[in-house]
């Protein structure tokens, strides 16, 4: 396809790509709602009377809105509609905004004066443990290679409920957390700042679609549908205080700290020239999780640690969206058949994802090996875990050979832990 904004061929934000965000500026405050376009935001809020297609055309103002919630809640039949009517009007075939100076006055805004938000009201959030290498890497460390997988892992798609308070967009600055932990084995609990602090490499996507109905499970053949789009995400995570307080019911305050998602929204449509092959899965799963058809994306993705006061960053991860044992669609799907309810903008995210080598390793606490290898920085500094200072950033790309797919950074820097009054 050809645009008639101009672009590097393989910039991010391709006419095949158009992810959704929500932006503000210093000349309009008020938060909106808008399209990646090379280094360009295209404005729906000024456009929304084009969306005059069939889906569209009585439900111009979701493009008014302030998130994108009620446009997820639409469905994919509006998705792809609003999808194509964007490819339409971007196009070189098309004059309605190229040749209108005014609209694209009004329309267009260059990405370096835009400040980004959370693209939706986050409802509830939820996160999966579904990288085989991960979970493996894990156990290993902490069972043993006769039991690193429970029991369960291979045949459901193993979760928690986070909290979506703590949901912060690119660019957020985490502290460092307080909490308890257990410094020496068989002694006693101590209070303080947490010394094990470590990143996550995940991926999560928006469920989108109406609401679903208390006691209603989501079908397998369904769950697409409620698949609006995905995005990258950082779950800080405190080791230490995970490490004592995850008996017997999981992850709690060292997960609730933060957790960081890139500024743009990706569809499932510009993801189809990237489907690979599903995962492998032995045993075969329940029939309500058999996800028969290909959900799973060459996605490469990449984490770089940036000392304080260094310009030097150091890439300590390539992973892949790809090595994911348990699919998005199987997540949706077990989440629901209980009958659980999900509402447009609740996120549910990968878990960490790690390939088959040391250097696809997710987290720090495998790349160092529960801090036992300490990884050398190009500054000369090395890290078992995060230090204060540190900015980590995450990349995820879809590379095709005419065109990618980019998501946005993913950037958070950890500040020293805030004091107390007691």
């Amino acid at each position: 396809m050809k645009c008639f904004i101009n672009y590097p061929k393989f910039s991010d934000f391709p006419i095949e790509n158009l992810p959704y965000g929500v932006f503000s500026t210093k000349k309009d405050p008020s938060h909106r709602i808008g399209v990646a376009i090379g280094d360009q935001i295209l404005d729906l809020k000024e456009i929304s009377h084009l969306f005059n297609g069939p889906e569209l055309v009585n439900k111009q103002h979701v493009f008014k809105e302030s998130t994108l919630n009620s446009f997820m809640g639409l469905g994919p039949k509006a998705w792809k509609e609003a999808r194509i009517r964007l490819q339409d009007l971007l196009s070189v075939n098309n004059t309605t905004l190229q040749n209108d100076e005014n609209l694209r006055s009004r329309a267009f805004v260059p990405q370096s004066e835009a400040t980004m938000h959370l693209p939706a009201t986050i409802g509830d959030y939820t996160d999966f443990y579904s990288s085989i290498h991960h979970a493996t890497n894990v156990g290993v460390m902490f069972r043993g290679k006769e039991n690193a997988l429970m029991p369960n892992w291979k045949y459901l798609p193993v979760g928690y409920h986070g909290r979506a308070s703590s949901v912060v967009i690119s660019g957020t600055s985490i502290h460092r957390p307080h909490g308890q932990t257990l410094p020496v084995e068989g002694a006693a609990p101590a209070f303080g700042t947490s010394k094990l602090m470590d990143f996550e490499l995940e991926m999560a996507f928006f469920v989108g679609g109406p609401p679903t109905k208390l006691g209603e499970p989501i079908s397998i053949k369904e769950a697409q549908d409620h698949i609006f789009g995905f995005v990258l995400m950082n779950d800080w995570s405190a080791r230490d205080v995970q490490k004592w307080e995850y008996v017997p019911l999981g992850p709690f305050t060292a997960k609730n700290l933060g957790t960081t998602i890139s500024p743009w929204v990706v569809t499932t449509f510009a993801l189809e020239p990237f489907i690979v092959d599903n995962y492998s899965q032995d045993p075969t799963p329940f029939p309500y999780l058999q996800n028969k058809d290909n959900f799973n994306f060459d996605i490469s993705l990449q984490v770089d640690i940036t000392p304080q006061n260094s310009n030097t960053a150091t890439t300590v991860c390539r992973s892949n969206y790809r090595h994911l044992y348990w699919t998005a669609k199987q997540q949706l799907v077990h989440h629901t058949i209980t009958g659980c309810n999900v509402n447009p903008g609740d996120l549910l995210a990968s878990g960490t994802i790690s390939g088959d080598t040391s250097d696809s390793f997710g987290s720090l606490l495998e790349l160092s090996w529960k801090g036992t290898k300490p990884l050398t920085l190009l500054d000369g500094s090395q890290r078992k875990f995060l230090q204060d200072g540190d900015t980590v950033t995450m990349n995820a790309v879809c590379e095709g050979e005419e065109f990618n797919v980019g998501f946005g950074k993913c950037v958070g820097t950890l500040l020293p832990a805030k004091k107390l009054d007691f």
